[in-house]
């Protein structure tokens, strides 16, 4: 991590005087549903102000809720360079939830403004939704589901196991690796394909080390890892779809823009492509997507890190973020940090 990380930008020896000083503004629906999480603040901060609305904010309604404070808490609400331009108080954004791709590092640094975030925190909640998104997509659970809903077409589907098959991660940091550990049951062949150097851990849980030409070509489940950065959005379009197994399971928790959507739908629509699954999607919510009506395609509306548990521990990083923080340098991570 750059920008001198777990440097102090407000006394944090000085607890009274960085309440007296700093006025807290929690936009994140996700932080604001928390009752812990905002009695917490209040601790901290009194006079913090919280969205009550439970929306996610967006421009001039964000750029408003926002207005005047020192310290913004942000989920996944868009601060872009005109949103922190019509801020001149801001001084900290605090982070609740591990992508940054929200978030403008060319204007926080132009503006010194720090970041309050650490990596990981949702990892193990999003680690078990892609396990049961594997399930449900190998044994045909969402189609058979809605045909025991509608009176339909009972007809067993056959299925197939999870335990034994070749599964594919492109990216294995922190959540890459609690998927290995809970496929470790399973006796998956497991392959990662990562920019990083993660050879130790590799040789401890049994990984395979791939390339992404050979992760493509052997994966019959391949779940994905990787940030959303200028150099992967799109990654999966149509000509790297065409080069998966037709039986491959496609999985998708990271961010939605990752894929193609209308190339997925198109190898799905045609038998091309076993199954989808994805709790993330490049429109949210998701509601008009073609994607959904699929019958080998299974969606969540981004619930990845809606665990109790998780979403705590996030909440709690954002607040200890507010203390503990860093000038980003954009470029490097936390920017593009393997997920």
């Amino acid at each position: 991590m750059t920008g001198q990380p777990g440097t102090d930008a407000v006394g944090h020896a000085d607890a009274g005087a960085v309440k007296a000083r700093l006025s807290v503004a929690a936009a994140s629906p996700s932080f604001c549903e928390h009752p812990a999480l905002c009695a917490e603040l209040r601790a901290l901060f009194p006079q913090a102000r919280l969205n009550t609305s439970l929306r996610r904010l967006h421009g001039d309604e964000l750029v408003e809720f926002l207005q005047g404070s020192d310290v913004a808490i942000v989920g996944l609400e868009a601060m872009t360079a005109s949103v922190i331009a019509r801020l001149p108080e801001l001084k900290i954004i605090a982070k609740l939830g591990t992508g940054v791709d929200m978030l403008d590092g060319a204007a926080m640094a132009a503006r010194g403004i720090r970041l309050g975030w650490k990596p990981g925190a949702n990892a193990l909640s999003i680690a078990e939704l892609v396990i049961a998104f594997a399930l449900v997509a190998l044994r045909n659970m969402g189609i058979t589901n809605l045909a025991l809903r509608q009176r339909g077409d009972l007809t067993r589907r056959m299925g197939r196991l999870l335990s034994g098959r070749v599964f594919g991660l492109h990216g294995c940091g922190h959540i890459g690796q609690h998927v290995v550990r809970l496929l470790a049951p399973f006796g998956c062949q497991v392959l990662a394909c990562d920019i990083a150097d993660r050879a130790d851990f590799y040789a401890a849980h049994g990984v395979q080390a791939v390339g992404f030409d050979e992760l493509l070509g052997r994966s019959e489940v391949l779940s994905l890892h990787i940030p959303l950065t200028p150099a992967t959005r799109g990654l999966y379009d149509r000509q790297v779809l065409a080069r998966l197994r037709p039986d491959c399971v496609l999985i998708n928790t990271a961010r939605g823009e990752l894929v193609d959507e209308a190339a997925l739908h198109e190898r799905l629509s045609a038998g091309a492509l076993a199954g989808a699954c994805a709790d993330v999607f490049a429109s949210e919510p998701a509601f008009d997507s073609p994607l959904i009506a699929l019958p080998n395609f299974f969606g969540t509306p981004h619930i990845g890190g809606s665990a109790a548990e998780a979403r705590l521990a996030m909440g709690r990083i954002a607040l200890q973020g507010i203390f503990d923080n860093f000038v980003p340098t954009p470029g490097l991570p936390p920017f593009d940090e393997p997920a």
